[in-house]
């Protein structure tokens, strides 16, 4: 029980944590981050996840990507619609574009929370 309440606690944490950073995900890419927290034995690198742009709906502001493991969601590799934490994401992205993402759980969701072009 209390190993599961520190993983939503961390997942609150990281969503917080990557909601004020997202303004600024194209300036510093988030590819091996520490994510700390005031418990120091808490700490989990995070990593980018990456996938194939399927679909850009900017009037649902929802990404369908083609994608592989989610590993801090523990989901495997599949095609399916995201949220995206804010809808100019969506205007630096086409079908057929790489991407590197990293997605949490939002009220009850699974949205996009950085949204980088992949380095070809």
């Amino acid at each position: 029980m209390k190993k599961t309440y520190r993983m939503h606690q961390l997942f609150a944490i990281l969503a917080v944590w990557l909601s004020a950073a997202a303004g600024v995900h194209a300036q510093a890419p988030l590819e091996h981050a520490h994510l700390h927290t005031a418990d120091p034995a808490v700490s989990t690198p995070i990593t980018l996840s990456t996938g194939e742009v399927v679909k850009v709906d900017k009037e649902l502001a929802k990404i369908t990507l083609r994608h592989g493991p989610l590993e801090n969601l523990a989901m495997p590799g599949m095609t399916m619609a995201f949220r995206v934490a804010e809808p100019a994401m969506l205007e630096q992205v086409k079908p057929g574009d790489k991407v590197r993402f990293l997605a949490a759980k939002s009220n009850g969701a699974l949205t996009i929370v950085t949204l980088q072009a992949a380095g070809e």
